[in-house]
């Protein structure tokens, strides 16, 4: 994901905010992708942040049916509504197959995989995995084997994953990052923060998070510059 750096060139990190059952970040996260593939020539490092979209919804998960009425009011009130983010998300290249997903899932331990994933594997392609199994295959992201099935497609020890989602591992950690978030102001996801600069909220267009990626990497360089001159 991190494209060839220049010589000279330090990383930009960027930290996603998003979370694996909210459709625009499903969307933000391809269109990210297409952001750092128009500026090859800036370096850049993507972490993810945890995020709960729905923090009511119980581990064990509820239907998808309840979530939309409770939620949106009813499911023929969010079908009719997210047609615009299914066509969206097929411009992208991906999936949004509305009439596959039959549970909503809490995703506090999908967050979690995403973390230990990042120990010796890829938590882009662990966020990618889970978000294509929620939104493609409607897949249950509460029952614990479809997210031990997701780590051993991304390359992790099924066992030892399966061992440490039965436990509390990270719990408080992960909940506490996603509270932060919100208490920081981060009410909508995706949010795409730039070198601890300045953020982008929203799944915008690569062209407009690949000029804000350039801005972002012209105030770091007019600080140091800026630091350096009072030094």
């Amino acid at each position: 994901m991190t494209p060839p750096a220049s010589a000279g060139a330090s990383e930009l990190q960027i930290d996603v905010v998003s979370d694996v059952v909210c459709p625009w970040c499903f969307i933000g996260k391809r269109r990210l992708e297409k952001a750092i593939a128009l500026k090859p020539e800036i370096s850049v490092r993507v972490r993810y942040r945890p995020y709960f979209l729905n923090p009511w919804v119980p581990r064990a998960g509820i239907s998808r049916a309840e979530y939309l009425t409770t939620k949106f009011g009813s499911v023929d009130r969010y079908m009719a509504n997210a047609q615009r983010i299914v066509a969206a998300a097929r411009q992208e290249g991906l999936t949004y197959n509305l009439d596959a997903i039959a549970r909503q899932p809490n995703t506090l331990d999908c967050h979690r995989l995403i973390r230990w994933s990042g120990e010796s594997g890829d938590p882009a392609r662990m966020k990618q995995r889970l978000m294509e199994l929620y939104f493609a295959e409607g897949a249950d992201l509460s029952d614990r084997e479809v997210l031990v099935a997701a780590a051993r497609d991304c390359g992790m020890d099924a066992d030892h994953v399966r061992q440490r989602l039965a436990g509390d591992e990270d719990v408080e950690s992960v909940s506490a990052e996603a509270e932060q978030a919100k208490a920081a102001g981060i009410d909508g996801v995706p949010c795409f923060i730039l070198g601890g600069i300045f953020a982008v909220s929203g799944a915008q267009a690569p062209e407009y998070l690949a000029d804000a990626i350039d801005r972002a990497v012209a105030e770091r360089a007019r600080r140091e510059a800026a630091e350096l001159a009072q030094g």
